[in-house]
């Protein structure tokens, strides 16, 4: 049967305006974004207005879209999609919606429930062979945990698709009442609560609707940005202090002290119960908790402390009689159930449970939820009352409310900090986890903490351990964990060399990058952005999204963790790095490398590619000051990489816990560098350190300064570092060589990389000769050295000769 052609626009009565064609009896279509559409179906005519864990603004500013009638039923269009509905129950064949802007050649209809699968796919997924995943191009969002992994576990959907559209499904989540409390929805059977996310490509945009719709990421405290000390280990208050201690005189700068479960009475009488759950101190461990934490506090560490609510209050517990008393119940010495659709219990839960140990001086809660999602009411899920709950209660009691805990579905991004969960101590959950990170921003879940190093099984390996801590300095929480196996701590001098030295390092570094990383934190609250974001938020190309170990670090940074062992005989890992088109610099090696393509990049223990965007600015603590979380307005070392304009706005927090910003932009071709303070300037700042990286040849350049004076030019490890002094307002630095690109000394670094290399003598000398004499086109040389007889003997041997790995990280080297 052949279909109808479509009919033109009709003069549309009074009883079919805009307005009326987007609700029937049955279906309510609401255009919220010009990328989001929210598509409900009731078979009872009842459609719900009341926010919802997912969508807590529906009362957004009007969209510009247009309605019209056509033959099959409506049609809406916006500036991102054309939507076409037949006014019935929702079909694959009657919903559908086409993304513009040319997403993609193949696949950019979305439609209700389709299956884009081949016979060959289907075939895969019978035998249990990995298939081709999603099909609908969805990136991917988060999971609820990390717990037992060893490697990929399957992310709930996120907003973001290669293919331009996603859906999230809001149909169960739960519903907030007029005073902001969570119930069960109790939706109708066939009740559909859909919203068709189709920013195509625009998926910065795209996010900033669902924070729009969901709600902002909130501030985080200045000290979360630090490291965390965590170890699931049977502490007393001597040790736990003295290992404080230890951390200060090894130079490793922390912020948060978390004190896992053995805090409370954990041995009890099996009567009772478990020992997971507790409210009670151990005296024997803590004789006096709040001299504890203040002793903490007066380090300048927060304390949180490790909860499992899921038994309840036995009667055992110190606050057992006043919460008896506050749920109007004698202490008989039956348990006081842990019951989230209690509403009573929930507020002695927060009110008296917890309220009277914060006197103590705990300043946050690692909320251990791991007993599913079920209540005595269907659907309501405690974990989501559980992060709600101790948010809002973190949040009245502290300027910036705070929680630790697990991954509950979409608008969990309101209640951070999350937490992942238990991963096995393995390469596998290594690899996984920075893709996981990055996927969780097309959730808008910014703030992952992960057990960096891993929490159990598994085994030791000091370059393992090495490259985790790397990856979790650059992630978005820094917290190293463990079990309470006697041998897996993560202290770093428990590490052999060089992996305890990086460790080190990079510890130190967290703190260093404290001013970016809370200019970041305020954009991620007020623009959307989250700490860190996969590549394909800024490059579009097929490559960005199969890359997906790499990510953005803010606004300026690329960071590609390293997740693979070392190569034998290079003596490095190395990672596989697509980098968006212009000039990246990393921080360390001071290489840079043209973007719009793939490298292989090898580095030593001792560092990671991190990478900085032509133009771009990092700001750090300078060297020699304090690495403490509360200092405010430190001296700074700031690090530009050359080769691009750029422009950078460094947000500052101030004791009244207001905002100043500083502007740093570099103009690349007119060899410009300013410096503008903000007009009330809170920071006392005087001198600047700049260090400029990616610049042509550095010997005898000139630099001039307008309102400030320079106070010396050290050339060094392929960098040049100004020290200026401010003489207020705004400081400009001049010279020609600000106007060029260049790469470090490649001979060194030629030799630097055979220094170490587990390979012949002879074939080292060769390749340093060839590289000497030749440069990069010394390559298609080395390629073939050692297929004849290089030494003494008249035999080939294997170590003469370049294995593919030696010849990729000269490659690194010498291509520009």
């Amino acid at each position: 049967m052949s279909c109808d052609p479509a009919r033109p626009d009709p003069l549309l009565p009074n009883s079919l305006l805009p307005s009326s064609l987007l609700q029937g009896e049955h279906y309510r279509l609401t255009p919220l974004t010009p990328r989001v559409i929210r598509l409900e179906w009731s078979p009872s005519g009842r459609f719900e207005d009341r926010p919802t864990t997912f969508a807590v603004h529906r009362d957004l500013p009007a969209v510009d879209h247009r309605v019209k009638e056509t033959g099959t039923g409506v049609r809406v269009t916006t500036d991102f999609f054309i939507l076409d509905y037949d006014r019935g129950p929702f079909s694959t064949h009657g919903l559908s919606a086409e993304v513009r802007g040319g997403v993609s050649d193949y696949h950019s209809v979305w439609r209700y429930r389709q299956d884009l699968s081949l016979p060959a796919d289907r075939r895969m997924q019978a035998e249990g062979r990995p298939g081709r995943g999603r099909l609908d191009g969805n990136m991917g969002g988060a999971a609820r945990t990390l717990d037992v992994a060893d490697g990929p576990v399957d992310l709930d959907p996120g907003v973001v698709s290669e293919l331009g559209y996603a859906v999230i499904d809001d149909s169960a989540s739960m519903i907030l009442d007029d005073r902001g409390r969570l119930c069960a929805r109790e939706a109708e059977p066939g009740y559909l609560d859909l919203y068709l996310f189709a920013g195509g490509h625009d998926h910065v945009g795209t996010v900033r609707d669902l924070f729009a719709i969901s709600g902002s990421q909130p501030l985080l405290p200045r000290f979360a940005l630090g490291n965390w000390w965590s170890r699931y280990h049977r502490y007393d208050e001597a040790e736990y202090l003295t290992l404080m201690d230890r951390f200060e005189a090894e130079g490793v700068p922390l912020s948060v002290a978390v004190v896992d479960m053995d805090w409370h009475l954990t041995d009890i009488d099996p009567g009772y119960g478990s020992g997971w759950t507790g409210y009670t101190w151990n005296r024997e461990l803590f004789p006096d908790p709040a001299a504890f934490q203040a002793e903490l506090h007066r380090r300048g560490l927060a304390v949180t402390l490790n909860v499992h609510p899921a038994e309840g209050v036995r009667a055992f517990e110190e606050a057992y009689e006043p919460m008896c008393r506050a749920l109007g119940r004698a202490p008989s010495g039956s348990p006081i159930a842990f019951d989230v659709t209690d509403r009573a219990f929930m507020d002695a839960y927060f009110g008296v449970l917890h309220r009277g140990l914060e006197k103590l001086g705990t300043d946050f809660w690692w909320v251990d939820w791991q007993s599913g999602p079920y209540s005595r009411t269907a659907g309501m899920d405690p974990l989501w009352v559980l992060n709600q709950g101790h948010y809002d209660d973190s949040a009245a009691r502290m300027e910036r409310g705070l929680t630790f805990s697990r991954y509950a579905g979409p608008g969990s991004h309101r209640y951070p900090v999350g937490f992942s969960g238990d991963a096995l101590i393995t390469w596998r959950s290594l690899a996984f986890q920075p893709r996981f990170t990055a996927a969780g921003a097309n959730i808008g879940y910014g703030w992952w903490s992960h057990d960096i190093g891993g929490h159990l099984d598994g085994f030791r390996d000091d370059v393992l351990a090495t490259r985790w801590v790397q990856f979790g300095v650059f992630s978005p929480i820094t917290r190293l964990h463990s079990s309470s196996s006697r041998f897996s701590g993560k202290e770093p001098w428990r590490f052999s060399q060089p992996g305890q030295r990086s460790m080190i390092e990079h510890l130190r570094l967290r703190h260093r990058m404290l001013p970016y990383l809370n200019a970041m934190n305020l954009h991620a609250h007020r623009d959307g952005r989250s700490l860190v974001e996969p590549v394909y938020y800024q490059d579009h190309s097929p490559q960005a999204y199969r890359y997906l170990d790499e990510y953005l670090f803010g606004s300026q940074l690329l960071v590609a963790p390293i997740v693979v062992p070392n190569d034998p005989v290079v003596a490095r890992g190395h990672a596989d790095v697509w980098l968006p088109s212009g000039r990246w610099t990393d921080i360390v090696t001071g290489r840079s490398y043209r973007g719009g393509r793939s490298h292989r990049m090898w580095r030593d223990l001792m560092s990671i590619p991190v990478l900085l965007r032509a133009g771009g600015f990092l700001p750090l603590v300078a060297e020699g000051e304090s690495l403490d979380a509360r200092e405010l307005f430190p001296e700074l070392e700031v690090l530009v990489a050359a080769g691009a304009d750029g422009r950078f706005e460094l947000d500052e927090e101030t004791a009244d816990d207001q905002w100043q910003t500083t502007v740093l932009e570099l103009s690349a071709t007119e060899g410009r560098l300013t410096i503008t303070r903000p007009d009330r300037d809170r920071s006392g700042r005087v001198e600047w350190t700049l260090t400029l990286l990616g610049l042509a040849s550095r010997s005898g350049a000139r630099f001039e300064v307008e309102g400030g004076e320079l106070m010396g030019v050290e050339e060094a490890d392929g960098r040049t570092r100004l020290r200026l002094r401010s003489t207020g307002g705004t400081m400009v630095v001049r010279s020609a060589v600000l106007a060029t690109t260049g790469q470090p000394e490649t001979l060194a670094a030629v030799e630097e990389l055979l220094a170490a290399a587990q390979t012949g003598f002879v074939l080292k000398d060769t390749i340093y000769r060839l590289v000497a004499e030749q440069g990069a086109a010394a390559l298609n040389a080395v390629t073939s050295v050692g297929r004849y007889p290089l030494g003494h003997l008249a035999e080939v041997h294997d170590y003469d000769l370049a294995t593919p790995e030696l010849v990729s990280a000269l490659t690194e080297i010498l291509a520009d």
